[in-house]
């Protein structure tokens, strides 16, 4: 069985620091706004994802995944349910380490793929609210 709870862990700690935020746009009414800060503050750099391509808390959007040009270690999911898993899909290509579907996101398909896919995955928890209890 898959133990969340240590991937949890070894995400947060152990498989970098770069992390796609996708859905990360400059509004700072959306959680994803939020939690990116959250990040930032625990020493992660954030990538915003988004097809406005926005900067946000001071780091260069990109419209997709594919368009950014170096390696991401973690790809934060902040889409509808129905879309993450081409997100996911698209972490695997991109060569990322592991997935996160936040609060919300589920797609069990999709985390198993992703999972048989050799990457760290965790569907409908937010590392904001984890990478505090790691302290």
């Amino acid at each position: 069985m898959y133990d969340e709870e240590a991937a949890i862990r070894r995400i947060l700690t152990e498989l970098g620091d770069t992390w796609a935020v996708v859905g990360l746009s400059d509004n700072p009414a959306r959680p994803a706004y939020r939690v990116a800060q959250v990040l930032q503050r625990y020493g992660k750099r954030i990538v915003p994802v988004h097809p406005k391509a926005e900067t946000v808390h001071g780091e260069q959007g990109y419209a997709t995944l594919a368009d950014i040009p170096f390696d991401v270690d973690v790809v934060d999911v902040f889409v509808n349910s129905s879309l993450a898993g081409a997100v996911a899909d698209e972490a695997v290509t991109k060569g990322a380490k592991a997935v996160w579907f936040q609060l919300g996101v589920i797609d069990q398909i999709a985390c198993d793929r992703t999972r048989e896919a050799g990457l760290a995955m965790v569907m409908d928890r937010c590392p904001a609210i984890e990478i505090p209890l790691l302290a």
